[in-house]
């Protein structure tokens, strides 16, 4: 197997890998009656650690018995590929564009349950071609042959691939950087998700200080229509 950047990878049991395997079951659970299957995870701005979430919380889903798909949706900067060291020379811009290979680009890893579908060739109008039939009949289509599916796609306050992908999709989840992360952007996030009357699982907040708070910080907020709570793991 190649040698992957990955924490949940690399050190399985290491406490950062036990808060993407709590952040699973809170996702897991966070519907009794309405299975989460679908699950966009975006940011408020650049570099808060979107992607590094979407490819650690594929790897603990297929790690627990799912059969799972992660999907870049970020056409702009893509970035999934090099977390898991493929070819992004064909992917999911590729498929969309095509008749009949709605499949072919889709990639088994070396991790069992999980594949992979990279962005591939950057399209000239990358929101319509998320906000067109086919895509979402394609994630309709996964839905039938996947347990999990996670779309990784770009900061939601920079443009609207990230609305229109939410419109689709069970839930969402949006990465926050500690100490980094502007808060009126925060609130502006948050806001446009509503717009298109998204389901908000929770927060994720990253890059949080571990040795500020003991041997590891791990905070997680998550409620209903907005009314979120917190809720705080330390060891």
């Amino acid at each position: 197997m190649k040698t992957l950047d990955l924490i949940t990878v690399a050190e399985p049991n290491s406490p950062m890998s036990e808060a993407f395997r709590t952040l699973r079951t809170n996702i897991q659970y966070s519907s009794i009656d309405n299975k989460i299957k679908t699950v966009l995870i975006t940011s408020s701005g650049p570099g808060e650690g979107k992607t590094t979430t979407s490819s650690n919380l594929a790897v603990v889903m297929a790690q627990g018995g799912n059969k799972t798909i992660l999907i870049d949706c970020d056409q702009r900067k893509p970035n999934v590929h090099r977390m898991f060291k493929l070819s992004n020379e064909s992917g999911l811009s590729n498929m969309l564009v095509k008749e009949n290979e709605m499949k072919i680009g889709i990639k088994q890893t070396e991790i069992p349950n999980l594949h992979i579908l990279t962005a591939g060739t950057r399209p000239p109008n990358p929101a319509e071609l998320l906000n067109s039939d086919k895509m979402r009949n394609f994630v309709k289509q996964l839905k039938e042959e996947y347990d999990f599916i996670i779309l990784d796609t770009p900061p939601i306050v920079m443009v609207t691939d990230a609305q229109i992908v939410a419109q689709y999709t069970d839930g969402c989840l949006l990465v926050i950087s500690s100490g980094e992360a502007e808060r009126d952007a925060v609130i502006k996030a948050k806001g446009l998700l509503d717009k298109v009357n998204a389901k908000i699982l929770g927060v994720v907040l990253n890059k949080v200080d571990s040795t500020k708070k003991g041997y590891y910080h791990y905070q997680y907020e998550y409620g209903d229509n907005g009314k979120d709570k917190v809720r705080t793991k330390e060891k």
